[in-house]
């Protein structure tokens, strides 16, 4: 499985790009960020984040999205602009048929480090040791992009363990419960 992890931001939108099937390590295939220009409205500054998804799409052809939801900030406004961000990446994930999982912040942070407190740095570590690779994806915003496919794949492959447990104790598959955090398909 392919997975397209994503951390909205206006001005750096982070991505990552992780193959893993449940059942064996995951490997990086790419990653890095989408920066929009500051001095551009926000209309141009989406359109160009929609665009970079929508290539990387194109590109990978990634059979899941997992998105970073929103962070409630003090600053509303903050917050009502990253809810923009986040809506260009949705759309462009529904448009290309993609299953779309988001996760709060602290919950990726809990898959990747086991707190969901964790400073980014933290989660930097995390992501190189389990993609075993010689340094931290950088900025941090790429790393989080990553971590929030990891989280994903790391989702799929306890199924996957529940699943051959079950099916090894001499029962049947369990029926598939609908994933809270998938939002969209």
């Amino acid at each position: 499985m392919i997975v397209l992890g994503v951390d909205p931001g206006t001005a750096v939108t982070g991505y990552g790009v992780v193959r893993g099937d449940g059942s064996t390590p995951s490997s990086l295939i790419e990653c890095g960020v989408i920066r929009t220009r500051p001095r551009d409205t926000l209309p141009a500054r989406l359109a160009e984040i929609y665009d970079g998804i929508r290539e990387l799409i194109a590109q990978h052809r990634p059979e899941a999205i997992a998105v970073e939801d929103v962070f409630y900030s003090r600053n509303v406004r903050t917050t009502l602009v990253l809810g923009h961000t986040r809506g260009v990446i949705l759309l462009a994930g529904q448009q290309a048929g993609i299953e779309i999982h988001e996760y709060p912040p602290a919950e990726i942070k809990k898959a990747i480090v086991g707190n969901g407190a964790a400073t980014k740095e933290q989660v930097q570590f995390m992501v190189t040791r389990m993609l075993r690779l010689k340094s931290a994806p950088q900025p941090s915003d790429a790393s989080d992009g990553v971590a929030a496919a990891l989280a994903l794949i790391m989702r799929a492959r306890y199924n996957h363990r529940v699943n051959a447990a079950m099916v090894a104790a001499g029962g049947a598959r369990p029926p598939v419960a609908p994933d809270p955090d998938r939002s969209r398909a």
